[in-house]
């Protein structure tokens, strides 16, 4: 006998937009066993890591810090998803944000130039996370490529790009032989909203863009498109869409709300390139997008989630002494039962007898 996937007839919506919820709890029943099997007081880890930030108004902050690039990407994500576009590279996309964005701060470091720098950074690595998100889309519509792997691969190709920067011609003269850029002109990084604090405009930002989305997807002929290209494809043929071209749009905005996600968080954070500048965020928001289920609000309810892993998972390293790459257990965890239910809605699972169990009946 073998067990088979049988398509259900309907799905319950009710059970649907409940998935996220159930995931999230089984991805906290498997933390507490982890945790149990590490020899840690289950409880009080999962108290640690999910519930103490909530309690402390600087591991506020910086929740919404953490979210605001979780954010715009994965919202940049989710209309790729839709429309049946499969972006698994806006990792590198940020990196290449990032790299564009931060060249005008390090050729005008030092020169005096005027406030003119950040808002031109802003706009030069949106433009370049959505040039380098074209690639595998271009190659995709001329030559049918997967832009699965392309876009992947190309993440690789940002990373040395960014570290062969840092450690040749961009690298600091004054920075002690480390692989790193001089410091950001005060020109060229993003103001705070709280003295003291390091929440950024870039917040502010990331809310805008949720509610520009929101509109776009809810309220505009493009928004119907993307949703009628990724769910009945030969139907928007015949209603006149292009899906090529609607694949070379959401590449295009995907890698723009990645590269401007990059340039923010140099900007606002960093303060300078450097190899690691992400803690994997154009991963991370794969998961944000789909926890959310590709809504811009459910995304940046799961992005504050997703960021809530991250500042935890720093609160338990010190703590409990377990390793941060926990963290990046539990967003695995996290996506596997997202994808599982979602599997689980869509499909019942059968058992079937193979044809040998049938003949042995006879």
């Amino acid at each position: 006998m073998r067990l088979a996937l049988e398509r259900r007839a309907e799905r319950s919506i009710a059970i649907a937009l409940l998935s996220p919820v159930i995931a999230i709890a089984l991805t906290l029943v498997t933390g507490a066993i982890l945790f149990a099997l590490l020899g840690k007081p289950p409880l009080e880890a999962l108290r640690i890591y999910f519930f103490d930030p909530l309690t402390d108004p600087w591991a506020l902050q910086e929740i919404a810090v953490k979210a605001t690039p979780l954010v715009l990407i994965a919202i940049g994500l989710s209309m790729c998803y839709l429309a049946n576009a499969w972006n698994i590279g806006a990792e590198g996309q940020f990196l290449i944000g990032a790299i564009t964005g931060g060249w005008l701060a390090v050729v005008t470091h030092g020169t005096g130039a005027g406030y003119w720098v950040l808002p031109a950074m802003m706009l030069l690595g949106a433009l370049g996370g959505a040039l380098y998100a074209l690639i595998p889309a271009f190659f995709k519509v001329r030559f049918g490529a997967s832009e699965i792997l392309s876009s992947l691969m190309l993440v690789y190709v940002a990373e040395l790009l960014l570290d062969y920067l840092v450690r040749g011609p961009w690298r600091d003269p004054k920075g002690f032989n480390f692989p790193t850029t001089a410091e950001f002109d005060d020109v060229a990084t993003m103001p705070v909203l709280i003295e003291g604090s390091r929440l950024h405009l870039g917040a502010i930002i990331a809310l805008l863009v949720v509610a520009a989305a929101a509109i776009v997807l809810g309220r505009t002929l493009k928004g119907f498109e993307i949703r009628l290209v990724g769910a009945a494809p030969r139907a928007a043929r015949f209603a006149g869409f292009d899906d090529k071209a609607l694949t070379l749009f959401t590449f295009a905005v995907s890698g723009a709300l990645a590269g401007l996600a990059g340039i923010i968080e140099v900007s606002a954070t960093v303060h300078h390139l450097q190899p690691g500048i992400s803690p994997g965020y154009g991963f991370t928001a794969i998961i944000v997008a789909f926890l959310g289920r590709l809504n811009p609000v459910g995304i940046l309810i799961a992005a504050m989630f997703l960021a809530l892993t991250f500042i935890g998972g720093e609160s338990a390293q010190i703590s409990l002494k377990v390793p941060l790459d926990l963290t990046k257990v539990f967003q695995g965890m996290l996506l596997f039962y997202v994808l599982a239910c979602d599997t689980l809605i869509l499909y019942r699972i059968r058992v079937m007898q193979t044809q040998k169990a049938v003949h042995g009946a006879r």
